[in-house]
């Protein structure tokens, strides 16, 4: 089927959201289980003891939960802060906060700690441009930031400036609140309201308890949960999670032509950014690449950077190791697939 659907229900017994496009699986946004917090939430935290050699400290989020902050510095024990998680959490390592706070909702993000009206790039009319940047300098409060979204193109202004009022409001909320104990403020979003925050509006939006069943959805993460990735022409590619980074291997299978190598991994290259969208995986990975020479690996960088580059997780290509591996980091925004 052509066009794009966004299905909205459950997988193994939690919230789940699946974005298709042209009847490809081209995103899954699944509800890990236990209670540990989902990136975006914020804690009322309180600064405990500096990890020494890290670089950070530790703080108490709610109850028994600790959190981790890569900024110790004027940070006295017991001190108050408002933090969020940004990532999710590693098996057995504390949860990943900042101080750096984002109120975000579809078409507006406020950022408290860092003043300015900024409009996506995406957003390539001059006139709207002009539009959006005097209704935001206009609605959010002096030394308070905002970013408007690629989605307000083309969308109702009443409903912009709804958000902004909305994220204008929960920010000022969760700011007269920062004194105390260490309290959970504001939960991340789930699922289904991520999917409704950050994917493109659907040519179909299928919302029930049979949504999953009627366009497939199940057996598309049945394949998401298998680690190998047909390429076309033969060529395949593995996509494995270890302890230490997702390693990718690819293979040009029965094509033995000279071009084999270069097409193989131009594939990989185009396919990759969706392969880790839909399994949930980030961190460190490196790719193996198919046999290549030097002279292909600029075309072969070109395309990777191409394809990441309309990816909605930040990605850093690192670039090539001393062995012909291609590494990339990647924000660890969801809980892997196969760990759910």
């Amino acid at each position: 089927m052509k066009g794009s659907i966004v299905a909205l229900g459950e997988w193994r017994g939690r919230k789940a959201a699946a974005l298709i496009v042209d009847g490809q699986l081209d995103d899954l946004l699944v509800d890990p289980e236990g209670d540990n917090p989902l990136p975006g939430a914020i804690f009322r935290a309180a600064a405990d003891r500096p990890m020494k050699g890290q670089g950070g400290v530790t703080v108490k989020l709610d109850g028994a939960l600790r959190g981790f902050l890569r900024q110790s510095k004027g940070l006295r024990p017991g001190q108050s802060l408002l933090v969020q998680v940004g990532t999710f959490a590693e098996a057995g390592k504390a949860i990943p906060v900042n101080t750096r706070l984002l109120f975000k909702s579809r078409h507006a993000i406020v950022t408290p700690d860092a003043p300015g009206v900024n409009v996506s790039r995406r957003i390539r009319d001059d006139d709207m441009r002009d539009e959006l940047t005097v209704l935001g300098k206009q609605m959010v409060p002096e030394g308070t930031g905002l970013i408007l979204r690629s989605s307000c193109e083309g969308a109702d202004m009443e409903e912009i400036e709804a958000d902004i009022a909305a994220m204008t409001d929960l920010a000022a909320q969760i700011a007269a609140d920062a004194e105390g104990q260490p309290e959970l403020l504001l939960d991340g979003p789930d699922a289904h309201l991520s999917a409704w925050r950050d994917w493109p509006e659907p040519d179909l939006l299928a919302d029930g308890p049979t949504a999953f069943e009627d366009h497939g959805v199940d057996e598309m993460i049945d394949a998401a949960l298998s680690p190998r990735i047909d390429l076309g022409g033969g060529a395949f590619a593995f996509v494995e999670p270890t302890r230490a980074l997702v390693a990718v291997d690819v293979n040009t299978g029965g094509d033995t032509s000279p071009a084999a190598g270069l097409k193989a991994n131009l594939a990989l290259a185009k396919a990759l950014p969706r392969a880790l969208r839909c399994r949930g995986l980030g961190g460190q990975i490196t790719i193996d690449f198919a046999p290549l020479p030097k002279r292909d690996r600029r075309q072969i960088e070109t395309s990777l950077r191409a394809a990441f580059r309309s990816d909605p997780i930040e990605t850093a290509l690192a670039g090539w190791t001393p062995l012909g591996h291609f590494e990339l980091q990647r924000k660890r925004e969801r809980a892997p697939l196969t760990a759910l």
